[in-house]
């Protein structure tokens, strides 16, 4: 039962490295998630310590990854069209690749700041946030997956 519970904490610490980059999958709680069921139905055992602060991180972290984008957006002098413009980029980025997932929040703040009625030259500073919100945002989750994901390795062995 072991071995059964162990291939489902690492495909769900796997869904987790790629739900850093997919909106549609939640990475950090996925993961959290197989690190749980490690703890709780195997006879590895991470210290409570341990866990707690995995378990604020991942709070933290998710919600971070929302508000990051939306902030920085407005650091760089956007609208709520930018950020809106940045999500929908986001979405459509999930059909078109890899390259559309990273430039699909550039774009799509672009798209949103010039339908707002600013020229192209005006709308490329909240555009260039968008991405940096978006790249922020896949950073903090890849670095929380991947570390619990070494933490459940060394933990094994």
């Amino acid at each position: 039962m072991d071995i059964l519970i162990l291939i489902l904490a690492f495909v769900l610490l796997g869904a987790g490295i790629l739900g850093s980059f997919l909106p549609v999958l939640p990475g950090p709680p996925l993961a959290f998630v197989g690190i749980l069921l490690i703890h709780f139905f195997t006879e590895w055992q991470f210290t409570e310590s341990f866990l707690w602060m995995s378990g604020i991180a991942m709070i933290l972290i998710t919600i971070a990854d929302y508000g990051l984008p939306g902030i920085l957006v407005r650091y760089g002098k956007g609208s709520k069209y930018a950020v809106n413009g940045a999500n929908i980029g986001v979405v459509a980025g999930l059909f078109t690749g890899p390259m559309g997932l990273i430039l699909g929040p550039f774009v799509g703040a672009l798209l949103g700041e010039m339908y707002s009625g600013k020229s192209a030259g005006a709308a490329l500073r909240p555009a260039f946030f968008a991405f940096l919100g978006f790249l922020s945002g896949v950073f903090l989750k890849l670095a929380f997956c991947f570390y619990l994901q070494f933490k459940l390795i060394f933990l094994l062995f």
